[in-house]
C-alpha cells in the first residue's frame, strides 16, 4: 500500500483540482441573477475576497514547499475566477458595500499578503521555518473560506429561505473537502488536512439547511386579508329584501328633511336698516354608497 501512495495522491490531487474547479464555478447562477437584476441584493463579498486571499496564499505555501504542483494549478485557476466575482459585484453593488469591499481587498489582499511576505521572507530564517509558518496561516484562512459561506445560514434559519445560499456550493464544498483531506492525509501536511475536516462538516450543515427550508414559500403580503374596516364599506343587499330597506330609507329621509325645515338658520348681524338675507336650505340629498347586489 505504501508504494501506492504516490499514486493515490497524484489522483486525490487531481480529483480534488477537478472539484474545485466546480467548486469556483458553483456561483455563477448567483452572478447571473446579479448581472440580470442589476443589483447585488443580500448577496456578500466576504467569501469572495477570502476566497481570493486563500487561494494566494496556497500559492505562496506551496511555491515554498516545493512539492505541492497540484495547489498551484488549482489556486491559479481560483485567483483568476475570484477576481472575476470581485469585479462583477464592484459593477453592481451599492456606494456603501463597494466601499467595504475596497476596504476588505486593500486591508487583506494588499497589506496582509504583503506583510505575510516580508515577514517570512525577511525575519523567518530557514525554508522549513517560513513552510511552518506559512502553513499554519493558511490553515487558519482556509477554516475561513470554509466558514465565510456559513454568515448566510443565519439569515436562511431567520428568513427560512435558501435563496441566499446556493445548493451547489455547498455539495462541491463538501465533496473538495474530502478529496483536498485524503491528498493532505497522504502527502502528511496537516496544513492540507485539517482544515478540510471542518470544510466538510460545514458542507453538510449547509446541505441540512438547504433540505429543511428549500420547500418554504415566502409570504406574499399582497394576498393578506383586507382590514374590517374596508369589508364595513361594502354593503350587501339581498334583491327579496331590496324594496323594504328603501321604504324604510324614504321614510328616514323625509323625517330629516321635515326636521330640517323646522331648524331656523342663525341671523348674521347686520347694521342698521339693512335687512337680514334669506337662508335657504336646500334639501338633503341621498347619500351615494357601494352596493353589491346578492
Amino acid at each position: 500500500m505504501a508504494g501506492l501512495s504516490p499514486h493515490w495522491t497524484l489522483a486525490f490531487g487531481l480529483l480534488g483540482n477537478v472539484v474545485s474547479f466546480m467548486v469556483f464555478l458553483a456561483p455563477i447562477p448567483t452572478f447571473y441573477k446579479v448581472y440580470k437584476k442589476k443589483s447585488t441584493e443580500g448577496f456578500q463579498s466576504v467569501p469572495y475576497v477570502v476566497g481570493l486571499f486563500s487561494a494566494m496564499l496556497w500559492i505562496y505555501y506551496a511555491l515554498l514547499k516545493s512539492n505541492a504542483f497540484l495547489l498551484i494549478t488549482i489556486n491559479s485557476v481560483g485567483c483568476v475566477i475570484q477576481t472575476i466575482y470581485i469585479v462583477i459585484f464592484l459593477c453592481y453593488a451599492t456606494k456603501t458595500a463597494k466601499l467595504q469591499t475596497v476596504k476588505l481587498l486593500v486591508g487583506m489582499n494588499v497589506i496582509g499578503f504583503g506583510m505575510i511576505i516580508g515577514l517570512t521572507q525577511f525575519v523567518a530564517k530557514g525554508a522549513v521555518s517560513r513552510v511552518t509558518i506559512v502553513g499554519w496561516i493558511c490553515l487558519v484562512f482556509s477554516l475561513c473560506v470554509f466558514v465565510a459561506p456559513l454568515g448566510v445560514v443565519r439569515q436562511v434559519i431567520r428568513t427560512k429561505s435558501v435563496e441566499y445560499m446556493p445548493f451547489l456550493l455547498s455539495l462541491f464544498l463538501t465533496l473538495s473537502a474530502v478529496m483536498w483531506f485524503f491528498y493532505g492525509l497522504l502527502l502528511k501536511d496537516i496544513n492540507i488536512a485539517v482544515p478540510n475536516v471542518l470544510g466538510f462538516t460545514f458542507g453538510i450543515i449547509q446541505m441540512v439547511l438547504y433540505m429543511m427550508y428549500k420547500d418554504v414559500k415566502k409570504v406574499d403580503t399582497k394576498s393578506e386579508k383586507l382590514p374590517e374596516f374596508h369589508q364595513d364599506q361594502v354593503i350587501v343587499l339581498d334583491e327579496q329584501k331590496f324594496p323594504e330597506l328603501a321604504e324604510q330609507i324614504i321614510d328616514v329621509m323625509k323625517l330629516s328633511a321635515l326636521a330640517c325645515a323646522e331648524m331656523k338658520p342663525m341671523a348674521t348681524p347686520t347694521r342698521c336698516g339693512d335687512e337680514a338675507p334669506a337662508v335657504v336650505v336646500p334639501p338633503p340629498a341621498l347619500p351615494v354608497q357601494p352596493v353589491a347586489v346578492a
